[in-house]
């Protein structure tokens, strides 16, 4: 039997700004996000009929509502194949911890598929057919450096940022996307873009690519996340007294990181780290990259 095997990496979110609710309900950001290596394990293998999924994680869905199965059954349809997969998840990016775990499954099952089943879809199709899924997984076909803007379906690949210790601290509390666009307290941003990129973004970028991680840093869903769960903030805020230079919240949460000058650094904070799980980590330049056998 034929078998793929796939890594399929999680986000941080080193630049995050919210602007305005739009009129379908959708919300206006601008992003700059970043692909670290932590990853979950998909495997493919080609079965005659049928789409299936396991999954080592018992709180992780193996039905229509899973991301990696609705992009198999996306796939049968685009393509009008009736090939058949067989799906295993070995699970290692938090569930529901805003690095875009479910997104980068849905990922790897497109480019995976279209692989296994010698579909011959185009970069642009497959990217089409991702953003039906959700507005990560675009970007999770992509991985590396990138901006995104609009409701985050606007993609833009951006030249790698110095290379730079990541530590990832994931607190046992899922924060729903839903509550962090949505809180009363989220301070919007009232700024308009300029060309395509706010002046924010802009400053961002720039200091990010200079290795200015204090400056370049931001989630403006902290506003509306922390008084709702205010030991997020305290997470931040250790791992900026412990000696990250700068550190945020990734997307919704509830994952808290913090941005070292060098790996050793991020392992030694995160090996000392007692309160939560913590891990330490770097960025990727690849969003889904295959296992060799």
């Amino acid at each position: 039997m034929e078998t793929l095997r796939l890594r399929c990496a999680g986000k941080i979110n080193l630049f995050l700004d919210v602007g305005r609710r739009r009129r379908d309900g959708f919300t206006d950001i601008e992003t700059i996000l970043q692909t670290v290596d932590v990853c979950d394990e998909l495997r493919l293998m080609r079965a005659e009929t049928g789409i299936a999924l396991t999954c080592d994680h018992p709180g992780v869905p193996t039905d229509d509502r899973n991301l990696a199965v609705r992009a198999a059954r996306l796939l049968q349809e685009r393509a009008g194949t009736g090939a058949g997969v067989r799906m295993e998840l070995v699970k290692r990016l938090p569930v529901a911890g805003g690095m875009a775990g479910g997104s980068a499954d849905a990922a790897g099952a497109l480019v995976g598929l279209n692989r296994l089943w010698g579909l011959g879809l185009t970069t642009a199709r497959l990217l089409a057919a991702a953003l039906e899924l959700g507005s990560d997984v675009p970007y999770c076909v992509m991985g590396g450096t990138a901006f995104a803007s609009g409701r985050g379906e606007r993609l833009t690949r951006l030249e790698p940022l110095a290379d730079a210790g990541i530590v990832l601290v994931h607190p046992p509390l899922e924060v729903a996307a839903k509550d962090a666009y949505g809180s009363p307290s989220l301070m919007r941003s009232t700024e308009r873009p300029f060309a395509g990129w706010t002046r924010s973004a802009r400053r961002a970028r720039r200091a990010l690519r200079r290795g200015a991680w204090a400056a370049g840093v931001f989630n403006r869903l902290e506003t509306g996340v922390f008084p709702m769960h205010p030991e997020l903030a305290e997470i931040k805020a250790k791992l900026l007294e412990r000696g990250c230079m700068a550190a945020a919240l990734s997307g919704s949460g509830a994952t808290v990181f913090g941005v070292c000058g060098d790996a050793r650094a991020a392992a030694r904070i995160a090996a000392r780290w007692s309160m939560h799980p913590a891990r330490a980590t770097r960025m990727v330049g690849e969003g889904i990259v295959e296992i060799a056998e």
